[in-house]
Parts: C-alpha cells; sequence; structure tokens
C-alpha cells in the first residue's frame, strides 16, 4: 500500500467514526483523538475499520503508533504488502 492508498484508508476511517469530521482543519502531526474528541469505543471503532479495509491485524501494543495522520499513514504503509 503506498501513501496515497494509506491515508485515504485513514481518512475514510475517520469519517466513518466521526461523520462530517472536518480532515482539512486537521494538522497531520496533530492527536486526531483529541482534535476529533474520540473516546475509546471510537478510537476501537476506529481501529477495527482499519483492520477491516487493510486485512491487517492491530494488536493493543500498536495503538500509540495511530496517534496522527501521518504516524497511522506509515504504520499502514510499512505493514501491508
Amino acid at each position: 500500500m503506498d501513501r496515497s492508498e494509506a491515508r485515504t484508508v485513514v481518512e475514510e476511517a475517520i469519517t466513518q467514526v466521526v461523520p462530517g469530521a472536518d480532515l482539512t482543519r486537521l494538522d497531520l502531526d496533530a492527536p486526531f483523538r483529541d482534535a476529533l474528541e474520540f473516546d475509546s469505543l471510537d478510537f476501537l471503532s476506529f481501529v477495527e475499520i482499519l483492520s477491516e479495509r487493510t486485512g491487517l491485524r492491530i494488536d493493543e501494543e500498536d495503538y500509540p503508533q495511530l496517534t496522527t495522520l501521518r504516524d497511522t499513514t506509515e504504520f499502514l504503509v510499512v505493514r501491508t504488502p
């Protein structure tokens, strides 16, 4: 998966959890959980959507790598074939 595809997957997952989220105002390096007011259930839904869309197993120990748009995109790029 290239960066463009990964970024699209991340953005689509976010908008599924937070419909109407304005991602244009979100900095690539800003923690999106805070900016979008994700609670823990929102974050788990986000992780589940990422996992379903990519076929990756995402474990709890991976969660610290899923904090910003840039970090989450990079995580997907590195982990997917």
